[in-house]
């Protein structure tokens, strides 16, 4: 039994029967025997399932927002923007995916002619986090239904009521018993699940320690697998930045999702030059985040997902004054039911650190002083992670400079850096392998066949 809590109050909220060996195998071969039908569907098919599924979410959104917001805990207004994202992600597949999948042709040096023909390959696992429950989802999903394959889901155990409602949402699209289905289990039973034939491929969202367990089991099976795993990622800001701007959004990939996303800035990297006035602004911003029911539209900053996980975040914090790092405010546990924490920010933090090197899943920024462009750039590359990175900079040299020298998957230029549904997504080091969104997610578990013509 997996049981749900509210996590801005305690209170179980909801109880889920897990499967066993026997309800594990009759979703394998729901998904095996569904794929047969749905390889050979026409693209109009699929891309009706998806626009239809799109519109759902649209309609939906609110009940869905909530939803989120009861068993994980962002705020409303973070919740309702996270499902139009998958509505968007979802429509954009539906009306530009078919031509991504056309046929790739070549002239052969012998007078014939190749045909590369991208064709589905089966059931793909999905290993999904709760700190997105819906995006994380639909950002693998959107593209196994438009490839002809279709999707087995290990969703987090906090967010069973969300798996099950993305669930009847693909048949309430008119999508066939078996083309999405969600394992109610812990990850025990996932191992044997990667084993089985009927799995072609998995992908993960998730921590480095998940990603490295699900890529070595896929590994021995010679599965593929496209991993996005965890980040540290830098947020720069360079001398002839909008300071207004950068502060405002510093603080917002700070605390956005109440702290817990891979891919927004964590270690706040600031140029010697504007380094206090930065600073002065930026605590005030910080401690002016208003904290609060993450149900009410004002509220900035809400309950982390679970009371074990704001106890490692302040775990993390002691650990880090341990390391000589200075807690300048917060990062404290709010004595009330839930699992609430002020924002909080380290300072002095020493690059070599386990709190320079880790990721802190929290609303706790760390604040950097450097004292030129190649010192930003070392900070920022000096972790084991490669996710994406923030650069505020208005001066076009230094653009190509950080374009060319941060080590990440993707580098976003005076704006919160997040993912884009137009543009390949992942990351490098030990962030994880393999791109989601765009062609690049379309056709990660595609078979490219070469079909030969000769002349």
């Amino acid at each position: 039994m997996i049981t749900t809590t509210n996590p801005a109050t305690g209170e179980t909220i909801g109880e889920y029967e897990t499967l066993d060996e026997n309800g594990i195998d009759a979703k394998l071969e729901a998904a095996s025997r569904t794929y047969r039908d749905w390889r050979i569907s026409s693209l109009d098919k699929r891309t009706e399932v998806l626009s239809r599924l799109g519109d759902l979410y649209e309609a939906n959104k609110d009940e869905l927002a909530k939803l989120a917001v009861t068993e994980m805990g962002k705020p409303i207004t973070q919740a309702r923007a996270e499902v139009e994202k998958c509505a968007s992600l979802l429509h954009y597949y539906a009306e530009h995916g078919p031509p991504m999948l056309e046929s790739k042709f070549w002239d052969l040096s012998d007078g014939g002619r190749a045909e590369g023909r991208w064709l589905p390959q089966g059931p793909v696992l999905a290993v999904m986090p709760w700190n997105f429950p819906y995006w994380q989802v639909i950002r693998f999903l959107a593209p196994t239904i438009l490839a002809g394959n279709v999707g087995v889901l290990k969703h987090a155990s906090i967010v069973q009521g969300v798996a099950a409602r993305m669930e009847e949402l693909v048949l309430e699209a008119g999508g066939p018993e078996g083309l999405f289905q969600n394992l109610c289990v812990s990850s025990d039973p996932i191992g044997s699940v990667i084993d089985d034939d009927r799995i072609v491929a998995a992908t993960l969202t998730g921590s480095e320690g998940a990603g490295s367990a699900v890529a070595e089991r896929a590994g021995k099976n010679l599965k593929k697998v496209v991993l996005e795993l965890g980040g540290s990622d830098p947020f720069i800001v360079m001398p002839s930045a909008d300071i207004d701007k950068a502060v405002e959004d510093a603080v917002t990939a700070r605390i956005q999702n109440n702290g817990q996303s891979c891919i927004c800035g964590k270690r706040t990297i600031v140029h010697a030059d504007i380094y206090d006035d930065f600073a002065e602004r930026f605590i005030a911003a910080l401690k002016g985040a208003k904290l609060g029911d993450p149900m009410k539209e004002d509220t900035d900053l809400g309950p982390l997902s679970s009371e074990s996980q704001r106890d490692t975040v302040l775990e993390q914090v002691d650990k880090a004054k341990q390391e000589g790092c200075t807690l300048l405010f917060g990062a404290e546990k709010i004595d009330r039911p839930g699992a609430w924490m002020t924002a909080g920010l380290l300072t002095e933090v020493p690059l070599a650190s386990e709190t320079g090197t880790d990721e802190i899943f929290g609303p706790v920024a760390q604040l950097y002083k450097a004292k030129d462009i190649e010192e930003a750039t070392t900070i920022a590359n000096a972790i084991p992670y490669g996710l994406g990175s923030a650069v505020f900079t208005n001066d076009d040299d230094e653009k190509e400079h950080f374009a060319n020298a941060i080590e990440a998957g993707m580098t976003t230029f005076n704006a919160v850096n997040g993912s884009k549904i137009e543009a390949p997504f992942g990351g490098i080091k030990r962030s994880g392998h393999g791109r989601e969104l765009a062609e690049f997610g379309l056709h990660e578990f595609m078979n490219l066949k070469t079909l030969v013509h000769p002349a």
